[in-house]
């Protein structure tokens, strides 16, 4: 042991006159900048992962409404009605033609004004459904649970006509 070490903690705290555990312990800056480098890269890591699996992920519920304004007027923009005549397809695509512009002349503002609504409706929307569900299977449990309960006592039910399977 012919090289001298530099105090631990313990013996520094000891040579100061005071206990090793009375003052909080403070990662030195480079510390923690280095754990939020290390954090930073293993979420961009992980959104890379996502993306190249799952493909890019959904917008905000404003730019899903937006994409489905445009989807929906493309496809009617590009109809084309055989039971329509040459002169009469013409004058349908301007017909056409000028309510999708009109349609997203009235959904553009709104948007714009109002994104955050549209993401509370979707959550609102996603909230219904759970509901609905949890209705549904709880009813279903019911329904199950009193059919069991017949076939156990062995109570088919009172009446003579066959069983009719709904499913």
């Amino acid at each position: 042991m012919s090289e001298e070490r530099p105090p631990s903690d313990a013996a520094q705290g000891d040579a100061a006159g005071k206990a090793p555990h009375d003052a909080p312990y403070e990662a030195p800056a480079s510390d923690a900048d280095a754990w939020a480098k290390a954090c930073a890269e293993d979420l961009e890591a992980e959104k890379a992962r996502r993306r190249a699996r799952y493909g890019p992920p959904p917008g905000s519920a404003a730019e899903e409404l937006r994409k489905l304004v445009d989807a929906v007027s493309d496809k009617l923009s590009s109809l084309q009605s055989p039971l329509l005549g040459a002169v009469a397809q013409g004058t349908a695509q301007q017909v056409v033609q000028q309510v999708v512009q009109q349609a997203k002349a009235a959904v553009e503002p709104v948007i714009e004004r109002n994104p955050d609504v549209f993401d509370h409706l979707a959550a609102a929307g996603n909230e219904l459904l759970a509901a609905y569900r949890s209705a549904v299977e709880s009813q279903e449990r019911r329904w199950t649970t009193r059919e069991n309960d017949r076939r156990d006592r062995g109570d088919e039910g009172t009446g003579s006509g066959e069983r009719i399977d709904l499913d």
